[in-house]
C-alpha cells in the first residue's frame, strides 16, 4: 500500500504558498496532472511552472504524451511549484489565504513543519507568530487561546492547611515538569549591520587575551527568509563596566545602564541582547583560535544558560494571548568562539521558556565540574521545588524519563542562525580613527576631552552628520561628568535618527556644542603637569590661555582617580 496503486497515488507539491498533496495515476498524462495542480492551488493553467528538483531542473511540461510513470514520478515525490512572473494566481487563490500572509510571501500554513523542513536550510523552529497562527487558526479563531507562563512557586492564599514546609495540598502545589524542546522561538536570526560593529568588540580579546561583555543594541525588523519570522539588527555594541580575565568574566555596577537605554530609545534603538566572547588563540602566527564548542563539549554552558534565562525574564516579550501580558523573550544571546574551522564564528541562542522559568523561580542551579549539565534544585524547608523530568533514549532504543539531576543543558536551549549581510548597513558613521569605546581605560584607551579633540581633528568631514553619528561619541557627550549634555541634546540624536544633516547644523551652533569645542581646543593647547603647588601650564602655553582652561586637568585626574 505505501508505494501506491493503479487507481491512484498522492504526490506532494511544495509552492511559496505550501504543500498540497494531490492524488493522481501512475498512466495519467502531464497535461492532466498539471491542470488537477492548476485547479488545487488557484492558478491559471499558464500561470507556474512544476519542477522535480527544487533548483528549477526537470520540468514537467504539459505533455498529452508523457505519463507519470514515463516520468519516473512516485507516490509520496516532492515536486516544486514556482509561480509565474507574468500570470499570478487567480483572485480564488488570492483570498484563501489568511490577510497579510501573501503581502509578506508567507505560505499559508506557515507552521506547516513539511514546509518547513524542506526550506534551505531546514528550519527547526517555527516563529512564534507562526506558533500564534496555528494556536489560533481553527474554528474559534483563538477564542480559547490562553498562553500559560509556567510557574514553579506554591500559589499564594491556600488557608486549607499551614504554610510549607508544614503543610501543601494539590490546589497550591506546582506542577512537575516535563522538559520538551521548544518548536519555536521568538527570534529567528540575528543580523549584525556590517563587520566594523563586531570587530571593535573583538579588538578587546586581540589586545588583551581577556574575554569580554557587551549589549547589543539594535531593532526587531521582520526576517523574510522564515514564514513570519523575526530578527534582531544589531546597530551597536555597548560595553558596560568589567573585569575579564582568559576564562572569566565578572560585570560591575553599571551607574550608567538607564542612561543608555534613554539614549539609544532616543535613536531608535533598543536592548536586544547581549555578547561575550571565549576565545583561546591557537596559532598565533595563523591567526587561529580554538574550537571548543561543539555538540561534543557544549553549546551554551549551564551557567551561561541560567545568565541567559535571567536577562529574557528581564525583557518580557509583550503578548496579548497571555494572562499576563508577556510570554517568553526576545531578548537573544551572542557567543563570539572558535568555529570548525578554527576561526572566530559568532552563535547566536536564546532559552527555553521552561527555563526561563526554573531560573525565575531559582530552581536551577549550574554544575561546577561539568558545565554542560545543569541540577534542579531539590525542596528545602525554605522553598518548594517541583520534580523536573527530561526524556532521553537508552540504551535499547527505549524513550525513558529521567529526573533532571543533573540535566543535560541541550534541553534548554534553542539557536538562532547568526549572519552579516551582503550589503552593509550602518546606523552610524564608521572613521578610520573612531572615538574610543568606554570603560576600556585597561587598555589605555580613555573617554575623555583629549581623546575628543584627537577624534574631531582626524575627522574634519565636512558633513557634521557623519563626523557626530558615532554610538559611543554620543554616549561621552551624556555621560561626562564635565559637560554632560543629557538636558540639551535631544536635538542632535534626532538629526542621528532621521540622518537630518540640517538638524545637525542647528545644533552645531548651539552653545552646548560651542562649550563642547573649547574645552577640546583648550585641552588641545594646554596639556597641564602636576607640580608640588598642584597644576601648571605647558611650555609655551599663554597666560590667558591657561586662565581659561586650568580647571580642565583638576576635573580629569579627579575622574581617573574615581
Amino acid at each position: 500500500m505505501g508505494g501506491g496503486t493503479l487507481s491512484g497515488f498522492i504526490i506532494r507539491v511544495q509552492s511559496p504558498d505550501g504543500v498540497k498533496r494531490i492524488t493522481a495515476t501512475k498512466r495519467e498524462t502531464a497535461a492532466a496532472f498539471l491542470k488537477k495542480v492548476a485547479k488545487e492551488f488557484g492558478f491559471q493553467n499558464n500561470g507556474f511552472s512544476v519542477y522535480i528538483n527544487r533548483n528549477k531542473t526537470g520540468e514537467i511540461t504539459a505533455s498529452s504524451t508523457k505519463s507519470l510513470s514515463l516520468l519516473k514520478i512516485q507516490h509520496g515525490d516532492l515536486l516544486f511549484l514556482f509561480p509565474s512572473g507574468l500570470a499570478g494566481p487567480s483572485s480564488e487563490m488570492e483570498t484563501s489565504a489568511p490577510p497579510g500572509l501573501k503581502a509578506c510571501g508567507a505560505p499559508s500554513v506557515p507552521f506547516d513543519e513539511d514546509y518547513l523542513n524542506h526550506l534551505e536550510p531546514p528550519v527547526k523552529h517555527m516563529s512564534f507568530h507562526a506558533y500564534i497562527r496555528k494556536l489560533t487558526g481553527g474554528a474559534d479563531k483563538g477564542k480559547f487561546v490562553a498562553l500559560e507562563n509556567i510557574s514553579c512557586k506554591i500559589k499564594s492564599g491556600c488557608e486549607g492547611h499551614l504554610p510549607w514546609p508544614n503543610g501543601i495540598c494539590t490546589k497550591c502545589q506546582p506542577s512537575a515538569i516535563t522538559l520538551n524542546r521548544q518548536k519555536y522561538r521568538h527570534v529567528d536570526n540575528i543580523m549584525f549591520e556590517n563587520h566594523t560593529v563586531a570587530d571593535r568588540f573583538l579588538d578587546f580579546w586581540r589586545k588583551t587575551g581577556n574575554q569580554h561583555f557587551g549589549y547589543l543594541y539594535g531593532r526587531y525588523t521582520e526576517h523574510k527568509d522564515i514564514p513570519l519570522g523575526i530578527r534582531a539588527e544589531v546597530a551597536a555594541i555597548y560595553e558596560p563596566p568589567q573585569i575579564g580575565t582568559q576564562n572569566s568574566l565578572e560585570l560591575l555596577e553599571d551607574p550608567k545602564a538607564e542612561v543608555v537605554d534613554e539614549i539609544a530609545a532616543k535613536l531608535g534603538l533598543r536592548k536586544v541582547g547581549w555578547i561575550f566572547t571565549d576565545l583561546v588563540s591557537e596559532d598565533t602566527r595563523k591567526g587561529t583560535v580554538r574550537y571548543s564548542r561543539n555538540k561534543d563539549t557544549y553549546f551554551l554552558s549551564s551557567e551561561e544558560c541560567i545568565t541567559a534565562g535571567d536577562f529574557q525574564n528581564k525583557h518580557p516579550n509583550i503578548c496579548r494571548l497571555s494572562p499576563d501580558g508577556h510570554f517568553g523573550s526576545k531578548f537573544v544571546t551572542a557567543v563570539a568562539t572558535g568555529g570548525p574551522d578554527n576561526q572566530v564564528h559568532f552563535e547566536g541562542y536564546q532559552v527555553s521558556n521552561q527555563c526561563m522559568a526554573l531560573v525565575r523561580d531559582e530552581c536551577l542551579l549550574p554544575c561546577k565540574d561539568a558545565p554542560e549539565l545543569g541540577y534542579a534544585k531539590e525542596s528545602s524547608s525554605e522553598q518548594y521545588v517541583p520534580d523536573v523530568f527530561y526524556k532521553d533514549i537508552d540504551k535499547f532504543g527505549n524513550e525513558i524519563t529521567q529526573l533532571a539531576r543533573p540535566l543535560p543543558v541541550e534541553y534548554l536551549i534553542i539557536d538562532i542562525t547568526t549572519t552579516f549581510p551582503k550589503d552593509p548597513v550602518y546606523t552610524f558613521s564608521i572613521s578610520q580613527n573612531p572615538f574610543p569605546i568606554e570603560n576600556r581605560d585597561v587598555l589605555g584607551e580613555t573617554q575623555d576631552f583629549h581623546s575628543l579633540a584627537t577624534y574631531l581633528s582626524q575627522n574634519t568631514s565636512s558633513v557634521f552628520l557623519d563626523t557626530i553619528s558615532d554610538f559611543h561619541l554620543l554616549l561621552f557627550l551624556v555621560t561626562n561628568e564635565v559637560m554632560p549634555l543629557q538636558d540639551s541634546i535631544s536635538l542632535l540624536l534626532e538629526a542621528v535618527r532621521t540622518r537630518n544633516e540640517e538638524l545637525a547644523q542647528t545644533w552645531k551652533k548651539s552653545e552646548q556644542w560651542a562649550t563642547i569645542e573649547q574645552l577640546c581646543s583648550n585641552t588641545c593647547r594646554c596639556q597641564g603637569t602636576l607640580g608640588a603647588s598642584g597644576p601648571a601650564p605647558r611650555p609655551g602655553c599663554s597666560q590667558e590661555c591657561w586662565g581659561d582652561c586650568h580647571m580642565w586637568p583638576l576635573v580629569h585626574l579627579r575622574l581617573l582617580e574615581l
